[in-house]
């Protein structure tokens, strides 16, 4: 139920932040049009957050990073090409400014433990029970494999993107999502504790 619900997830917000969705509102924006921004935000915050939390690892530093990252788009979008995804090229935004806090913080810090809960909160999905069977099912995970799973349900990104986001071999994120559904059906089905 729980995995089926990740998918679920992702496919939300496959389709909140399609290219065909987010490309217009980029070029409203180009044209001086703050409600684009306001639409923008509204579909892409919950990959934002997702993006900036799975480096930070910590709720305000992530709540930081996500209204930087809207501030740096609105600052930016006079250069924003449609050459791939645009929500690439918002996550990119999203992923530096995670660098740079963390190069700021100058180390990382355990994970909140109601943190990856949060992203769970927009879906109509998600109950709060959901929320925290997920909560402690994701906490069963290395920071990488939580990562990679939060990014595609988060994102909807196939795993490629994930790769080419985060700077890893496809192999690696194939192998890393692999190994974090495998424990996550080991703890959801087997009650084991993480």
């Amino acid at each position: 139920m729980m995995l089926i619900l990740l998918e679920t997830m992702a496919e939300e917000s496959r389709q909140a932040t399609a290219p065909g969705i987010l490309e217009p509102l980029l070029v409203r924006m180009q044209a001086g049009e703050q409600e684009a921004l306001a639409e923008l935000y509204h579909r892409a915050r919950t990959a934002v957050y997702g993006l900036a939390l799975s480096y930070l690892k910590h709720t305000h530093d992530a709540e930081d990073v996500t209204q930087d990252t809207f501030v740096r788009i609105w600052e930016n979008v006079h250069q924003y090409q449609p050459r791939g995804t645009p929500l690439a090229w918002v996550l990119t935004i999203a992923r530096n400014l995670s660098l740079m806090k963390l190069r700021d913080r100058g180390k990382t810090e355990d994970m909140e433990p109601e943190a990856w809960a949060r992203l769970a909160a927009d879906s109509p999905l998600v109950t709060a029970e959901d929320r925290q069977v997920l909560q402690a099912a994701l906490a069963g995970l290395s920071d990488e494999e939580r990562q990679v799973v939060t990014l595609h349900a988060v994102t909807g990104w196939k795993h490629k993107e994930i790769a080419a986001l985060l700077d890893l071999p496809l192999s690696t994120v194939l192998s890393k999502y692999r190994r974090a559904l495998q424990k996550l059906r080991d703890i959801l089905e087997g009650g084991e504790k993480p």
